[in-house]
Order: C-alpha cells, then structure tokens, then sequence
C-alpha cells in the first residue's frame, strides 16, 4: 500500500485507536470500543465536452463509545472528533463518558461476547480490497470525455447530456475494543457513469449506466459505458401510457437488486425489535418461491461488500440466508440480536456479499418465459410500507409481447405486497451485476397491479 496516498500511515491508525484505549480505561469506563479512519476521493464530471465539476475530498474521523456500569445493565456514551491530536484525544474521551454517566442503563448494550470476536489474523487477513487509482485529474477528464463521445456517436438523436463522471473513493480504517479485538484495512471504491439525453420530436428521455468496482482495472471501458446509456436511453424514445391491469413484472438486474435490499431491511434486527416489519417471527418460515435460494459470502476477494469482521469485530462467516425459500437466518448486530434474544449474525452495519442463485435463463431467456408482461427499468418514489409490506412504486420500462419488448412504457405504477412478490417469483435471470452488496440477475414475478393513466 503506497503510504503517500494518506494523510496518515496505517500504523498511526492503529497507534490511536489503542492509545484511545488506554486514555478510556484510566478514566474509568467499563468497556471501550473505537472506530479510526480516514479517507479521500476525486469526482469530475464532464457535461458537453465541457467540465463541470471537479471535486476532492480528504475526511478523518475518530468515534469512540464508552460503556459504563455492570455488563448486563450499561450505560453508553459516544463522541466523534476530525481532530487526531492528544488534546482532542482525550476530549473525545470526557466528552463520552460524560454522556454514558446520563444515559440510561441497557441491559443490551454493552461489546459482543469475546469468543465471536475475529483473530487478528482474521481481522488483518487480505481480501484484496485495495487498488489505489493514480488518476490526475487531467486524464479523468480525458475518460470522461471519452465516455460521453460514445454516447454522443451513436445517433444524432442523443442531443443532450447529464454528463459522464469518473470518481475515486479510498480509505483506510482500525476498529479496536477492549475485549482485545483490533483488525482493519485499506479499500477502494472506483466509478465511472453517463446519463444521455435522447430527443425526438419534441420529447426527451434520459437514461444512464455505470460501472463500480474496487479495481479500476476491472471497470467497463468508457466507451462501452456511454454507447449502451446512449442505446438504453434511445429505446425510451416513444414511451407509451398503458391501461391498468395485472400482468408478470421483470425487474431488470439493477432493480432486482432493490427488491432484496427490501427484504434485508425487513429481516434486520432493528426492524424485528421494534415491530416494523412484516417478516417479524418468519425464522424458518417460507417468505419466498421455492426456486429461491439467497447466501451471504463475506469473504469474496475483491468483492464490494467483502469484511474480515462487521461493525462490531464479530467474525464474519458464509451461511444460507434463504434455502428453498425458507427464510434461515436474520441480519443481527450483537445490540440488536440481544434485543431478540438471539446471537449476533455478524452484520452490523449490514449485509456482506449477498448472493441470489442465478437460474438457467439469461435475459432474453426472461423475456421469452414471461411472454406477455411489463419489463421495468427504473423505480420512482419510495413506497415500501415496511410494517405491512405493501409495495407500490412509480416506474418505467417496456411492454413485452410474444417473448419480444414491443414499445416503452411511461407514467405507470406497480404494486402489490412483498409478502406476494417474494413467494411469487418465478424464476431469476443468470444476468447477474455486481454492483453492491446485494448480487442479483433479473427477477421475474408471476403477477403484480399495474396502474396506468388510460382505462380501468
């Protein structure tokens, strides 16, 4: 790791988080656990050949929570600072247990149990994370301009642009307790995307796509990039409205991939607690198709969402999440799985490299096994009732005849419940994106409303 890329050397990092240790146990906390990190990034954007904007970020930040008391009835206290001096240090540190001393018992609160703790083996194992990208920002002007003159070649229709955008993000971190835990790593996050605009008569669509990844080596070229947004923005051309009915839904990739970020947040502990979900006592109940089956792999090399560790230092391990649609386990933080009276998952602060098995179709092989049906693009709005599963969004896509997209669609609607969208999906494409933490191909779903501004 070329240290010159940060403001401060890993080994700083680790020599603050146990100096922070320290400075807790002298002043009388009963348990201690802090976060150091920091982080930079470059974003330019190029709209019409022109620059538009250039942007630098360079952030640090130390957070550390204080917990006071006996181990099943804590007090926590927490303070952040940007500050890395002894001074602020140690204000961080009064500032916390100050705020422990007036907040009131938990009988949850408190660190994980040591033994679900990682080894420091495993809390500095190397899951190939990193790939610094030494990118001026002449040359990612230059990838920029690059990607929206591809978008711009393809037809005389595409006359308009939000820009094309390279971005860089990366960032280094030591997360540390008192229990003896102490782990972190370096990591990268790369894009690159453009959003042109196609007019025809009168009427304009825009529609974009992207690229992410840790290694900018493995990005999808800019020209690519812009040919297939400018392609995906000219078939928009033309959008019809449709009549209100019920009909199959395929959810594109992309979009799939917001269908089980529904259900993570429905089958994470905060919501199970408090009662917010509709999957509240689902554990080993059937909460999707037979046909699905849904893994989480922390430990994919290079992946996006891929950690040693959660939020708390808990191990992370591989594990069925969802086998032959039977829901196997939740997402629980050693708080939240207190709550329930359950054990930690490893997934505080979320999910790990969530894996739906592809099917046998690829896209088109959707398309022909949907037959008749809407083919959704992009989702508008957020209307996820969470308590009662209710689903209704705004969207956008194309109508499918005999296997085939016959005409882009416009100012419709679906909706229905997730509890019915989940067990009635049909079958999932071999489309798969990774683009987050959640890897998924096309979702088909046997039947959902669809509201339209023509008819009844």
């Amino acid at each position: 790791m070329p240290e010159s890329r940060f403001a401060h050397t890993f080994e700083n990092l680790l020599q603050l988080a146990q100096e922070a240790l320290a400075l807790a146990g002298k002043s009388g906390a009963t348990a201690c656990e802090v976060d150091v990190s920091e982080g930079f990034g470059q974003s330019v954007t190029v709209r019409r050949g022109k620059v538009d904007t250039i942007e630098h970020n360079r952030d640090s930040g130390l957070g550390v929570a204080i917990y006071l008391g006996p181990r099943k009835n804590q007090r926590k206290g927490h303070a952040s600072t940007s500050n890395f001096s002894s001074t602020a240090l140690r204000e961080t540190i009064d500032a916390a247990m100050n705020i422990a001393r007036f907040t009131a018992p938990d009988p949850c609160a408190g660190l994980p149990d040591a033994g679900l703790l990682a080894s420091r083996d495993e809390a500095f194992s190397d899951l190939g994370l990193y790939h610094p990208w030494p990118l001026s920002v002449e040359d990612a002007i230059d990838l920029s301009r690059r990607c929206e003159q591809a978008a711009f070649a393809v037809s005389r229709q595409i006359a308009n642009s939000d820009g094309a955008t390279v971005s860089i993000q990366e960032g280094q971190f030591v997360s540390a307790n008192s229990l003896g835990f102490i782990g972190g790593y370096p990591s990268s996050r790369h894009h690159l995307s453009c959003a042109p605009i196609a007019a025809d008569e009168g009427r304009m669509q825009r529609d974009d796509w992207f690229s992410v990844s840790r290694n900018s080596e493995t990005l999808a070229s800019a020209e690519a990039i812009g040919d297939y947004a400018a392609r995906r923005a000219l078939a928009r051309l033309g959008a019809r409205q449709i009549k209100t009915c019920k009909a199959p839904v395929l959810f594109e990739a992309p979009l799939a991939a917001s269908l089980i970020a529904s259900f993570v947040h429905a089958a994470s502990g905060a919501s199970l607690y408090r009662k917010t979900s509709f999957l509240v006592e689902s554990l080993g109940s059937r909460v999707f198709s037979k046909e699905i089956q849904i893994s989480e792999c922390p430990h994919l090399r290079g992946a996006l969402a891929s950690t040693p560790f959660d939020g708390d230092g808990v191990t992370t391990r591989d594990r069925e999440v969802v086998k032959d649609g039977v829901l196997q386990g939740y997402f629980l933080s050693a708080y939240t799985a207190r709550k329930l009276g359950m054990q930690t998952t490893g997934n505080a602060g979320g999910c790990h490299n969530l894996i739906v098995e592809p099917g046998r179709h690829d896209f088109r092989g959707l398309l022909n096994e949907m037959h008749r049906g809407l083919l959704v693009t992009e989702l508008l709005g957020h209307g996820v009732n969470y308590v009662t599963g209710d689903y209704s969004r705004g969207a956008v896509g194309y109508w499918v005849e005999n296997g085939e997209i016959a005409y882009p669609v416009e100012e419709i609607t679906i909706a229905g419940n997730l509890r019915d969208i989940f067990r009635n999906i049909v079958a999932v494409g071999n489309d798969v994106l990774a683009q987050g933490s959640r890897q998924v191909g096309s979702i088909l779903v046997a039947q959902m409303k669809i509201a339209g501004n023509r008819g009844n």
